[in-house]
């Protein structure tokens, strides 16, 4: 008897492809002419699954946060397409971008930055769900209410101001207002780089518990692996607008392909002291070349101790390596035994 055929793969519920996000250099006051281009984001192809954590590191300036306001369409993209559950979104008029972000929400690094420092949390966390006509004047209270037990935050709070709570307790003000109209996906862009060591694993749980019971899903954006491995199903390792190394969380960890990812990955502090004494880090020469005038060729060669005259040349494509990861290396056969 044959065996039943498999079902398909459901589709992504966030996709980008070759998605490109440059801003133009103008100089001159009176006669503006151009004189360069920043790109920022430059090419990346990414999916989500429904109920999917995927960590995005890099360094600072990479473009992890331009490509996660691009996703939300507030910096338009220079190419490429964003599709959230089959809807194009660099395609869309104003009011359908609006409609869908009641699916794709958005916690910012800064929590104190932003919240209206004149709204209580109630007006705060009233407000999207009366913009868009969630519930009735009536249920409010019970609904504003609720959000905030689901963060952790106690009810007799919500006639408080940001100011009044602290780094931790307005991250979670923010993640309940993400909350609020019930999204499909969530970006977090680095929400716990500004707190403290005790309460980024208080807010990391609280993240992984929400997915857990809302089947969200979570882009997760972050410059330190540290923090990203203890969240993600997949990392996505981001240099100089272009995705890098691509795959499941522990496998990205334990065995790193890119010789960017491996010298993140040889950063992360152990616990134990008579390792850590011992272990070596790879220290990378060097700083970051400009976006505005990217090397030619791989973009990490300047930096990479594997670099060949062919990588100087040739810009490597973000191809699959083994099964479930994909790494954009020339010599990534060569060096991965190494």
């Amino acid at each position: 008897m044959p065996s039943p055929a498999l079902s398909p793969a459901p589709p992504p519920i966030l996709e980008l492809r070759d998605v490109r996000t440059h801003f133009p250099i103008s100089s001159g006051f009176l006669f503006k002419r151009h004189v360069g281009t920043v790109k920022a984001v430059d090419g990346v192809t990414l999916s989500v699954a429904r109920g999917e954590v995927l960590g995005l590191v890099g360094e600072s300036g990479c473009g992890k946060s331009t490509l996660a306001r691009t996703i939300l369409q507030l910096v338009p993209t220079t190419g490429g397409t964003v599709v959230l559950s089959g809807q194009n979104l660099t395609t869309s008029n104003t009011a359908d971008i609006l409609t869908a972000r009641r699916d794709l929400q958005m916690v910012f690094q800064d929590p104190y930055a932003s919240l209206n420092p004149r709204m209580t949390v109630f007006d705060t966390l009233a407000e999207p769900l009366l913009v868009h006509g969630v519930c009735s004047p009536a249920d409010i209270n019970t609904r504003v209410a609720t959000l905030m037990r689901t963060v952790g935050l106690a009810p007799r709070f919500m006639q408080k101001y940001p100011h009044e709570f602290s780094g931790g307790q307005r991250q979670r003000i923010a993640i309940a207002r993400a909350l609020a109209l019930e999204p499909k996906v969530i970006i977090a862009d680095e929400p716990v780089s500004a707190l403290d060591v005790s309460i980024q694993a208080q807010i990391l749980n609280l993240l992984a518990q929400l997915v857990r019971k809302m089947n969200l899903s979570l882009v997760f954006i972050a410059h330190d692996l540290s923090v990203v491995k203890h969240i993600s199903d997949r990392i996505a390792v981001m240099y100089l607008g272009k995705i890098v190394e691509l795959g499941r969380a522990a496998d990205v960890i334990e065995r790193p392909r890119h010789p960017y990812t491996r010298a993140l990955v040889s950063a992360i502090p152990t616990p134990d002291p008579d390792i850590e004494r011992t272990r070596q880090r790879i220290v990378l020469p060097g700083d970051p070349p400009s976006p505005i005038n990217p090397p030619s060729g791989c973009s990490f060669h300047p930096r990479c101790p594997y670099a060949r005259e062919i990588c100087k040349a040739t810009v490597p494509p973000l191809a699959p390596f083994e099964t479930d990861r994909d790494v954009a290396c020339l010599r990534t056969e060569e060096i991965s035994d190494l």
